[in-house]
């Protein structure tokens, strides 16, 4: 635990570290190549920690080819969860319009309240349970490509060898996705220098998920 709390602090160790964000924060201003190849640098930044550097990987823009992997399998694994929210919700909206010309039925009513909240749960609980996979999602990734990170079963083994490492690893990444918001808040083009931040965390948790996790080093 005291290992993965470093993330907050770890990217400041980099002598270069402010340079570095900085030119990684302008990359994301680019729509779709920014993000690809964000995701490309944590995980070049991953093999510098595997290394045992605890350096920030060069600010550049030659992380998109490995990033792209990444990027495929999060949105399919996002599109999945929004497929089956938007299976549940659609008919409870059908049912709803259908209710709201003439006389109501009280059960139609009652069922159509009950598909858009299961559609709220599922989104919500899917998204969480996303999250807590990510570890082992990029892990995945990274090792055996979009095919690796799509093979459900193989992400959930590695899930569930321990089970404690993959909670707290999944709330570091929800504290990282709340650093990374930070810059709407405090000012609104700041939130690509504060994502930045948080992509440099997600390597330290995903690497101390590693370290923590006898399958996820056998893999």
């Amino acid at each position: 635990m005291e290992r993965i709390a470093d993330a907050f602090v770890w990217p400041s160790r980099d002598p270069e570290w402010l340079t570095k964000l900085l030119i990684i924060a302008l990359t994301l201003l680019i729509p779709f190549v920014g993000a690809i190849n964000g995701l490309g640098w944590m995980l070049a930044t991953l093999d510098r920690l595997r290394a045992g550097e605890e350096r920030l990987a060069p600010a550049t823009l030659r992380y998109i080819g490995r990033g792209f992997r990444l990027f495929v399998v999060n949105i399919v694994y996002g599109l999945a969860i929004t497929l089956v929210t938007v299976v549940i919700y659609v008919p409870g909206v059908a049912v709803a319009s259908n209710q709201s010309h003439g006389s109501a039925d009280p059960a139609l009513v009652s069922l159509a309240i009950l598909l858009s909240v299961l559609a709220f749960s599922v989104a919500t609980l899917g998204s969480l349970a996303l999250n807590f996979a990510m570890p082992s999602i990029v892990l995945a990734t990274d090792r055996a490509g979009i095919v690796g990170g799509l093979n459900v079963s193989a992400v959930l083994g590695l899930a569930r060898a321990n089970i404690a490492n993959t909670l707290i690893a999944g709330l570091m990444l929800i504290a990282a996705g709340f650093v990374g918001s930070l810059g709407l808040v405090a000012c609104g083009i700041g939130v690509f220098f504060t994502t930045a931040y948080a992509l440099a965390m997600q390597a330290w948790i995903i690497r101390s998920f590693e370290v923590g996790s006898p399958a996820a080093k056998a893999a």
